[in-house]
């Protein structure tokens, strides 16, 4: 009996042991599997940080401000330029997602911009003047929204048009930008007249001076990877029959004209000067029915 405790005993200590010894092997490999997990979740991070997206609504995302007057309204943000007594720059986001909402009514009113400092101009200040009311910062694309609509009726954001503009190439570039943030999803959108001394043709109003531009530009960016890409556009102030496409430029070339630096705080400066320096025109789509339809009707209404 003795003998066969003792053979027992060596029995349990030799379990114990191959135990200790499975669980030593499994404590190592779990330890092992944290590291390993950490590891690859730190290579995931940095992938993921070369294949950012750009926050837009920091300050420094915004263009240069050539008047130190910058307005920032819930939808949109606007520099304003009261020499010229409308917005130099207007610059929002546009997305897929708010054109896919249902259109709230459009706005009736045109009211003064209550945040600007120095006062906006009035919409009187447009009646028989032979020029519209011109969306910089368009109804359409703020159509998701009631408050958006009523910020977009804001005379902050009129600038002088020709109606044979306004409704015609204008029209077209407006609408092709909507189908940009459709196939996109998220675009960035800045547009207005270029005012620089040159391009200032007259002046009209009675209770303020409005400066009416004889070009206007456009500039679009697509921040989201995988094709971060961008385009420019100067139109000058008349009716147009060329296609859409054609005014496409760089956004160097709106730079220059306008005297406005664009997204200088969200690219490192290799990129910055990739993007704004070239323009790969057959990344945006146009649409030749609609540029049909302006020439054949818009132009002639």
């Amino acid at each position: 009996m003795a003998k066969l405790r003792t053979n027992h005993s060596r029995n349990s200590k030799s379990s114990t042991i191959t135990i200790r010894t499975v669980g030593i092997l499994i404590a190592v490999g779990f330890i092992m599997w944290i590291l390993y997990n950490k590891m690859m979740a730190g290579q995931f991070a940095d992938s993921f940080t070369s294949h950012q997206t750009y926050d837009l609504e920091a300050t420094d995302m915004l263009p240069t401000s050539n008047t130190g007057q910058v307005i920032r309204h819930k939808h949109y943000t606007l520099s304003y330029n009261e020499d010229h007594e409308q917005a130099e720059w207007v610059a929002y986001n546009l997305t897929e997602e708010s054109l896919q909402i249902r259109n709230v009514p459009r706005a009736k009113r045109f009211n003064e911009d209550p945040l600007v400092n120095t006062k906006s101009a009035h919409h009187r200040d447009y009646t028989h003047s032979g020029y519209s009311r011109g969306h910089l910062a368009p109804a359409g694309d703020m159509a998701f929204d009631t408050e958006a609509m009523q910020e977009s009726f804001y005379m902050s954001n009129m600038s002088p048009q020709i109606r044979a503009f306004n409704g015609g190439v204008w029209k077209e570039l407006e609408e092709t930008v909507r189908d940009w943030a459709y196939h996109n999803d998220d675009i960035y959108v800045v547009t207005g007249p270029v005012l620089t001394d040159k391009h200032i043709v007259k002046k009209i109003g009675k209770s303020s001076k409005v400066s009416v531009s004889d070009m206007f530009y456009k500039v679009i960016l697509d921040y989201q990877e995988p094709e971060v890409k961008g385009i420019g556009f100067l139109l000058p102030h008349k009716l147009s029959e060329r296609p859409l496409a054609e005014y496409a430029v760089t956004i160097d070339s709106v730079e220059k004209v306008t005297g406005i630096d664009f997204f200088s705080g969200v690219f490192k400066e290799g990129e910055e000067a990739n993007l704004e320096g070239k323009m790969d025109i057959k990344a945006w789509k146009f649409s030749e029915k609609r540029y049909l339809l302006r020439v054949d009707k818009w132009n002639n209404q």
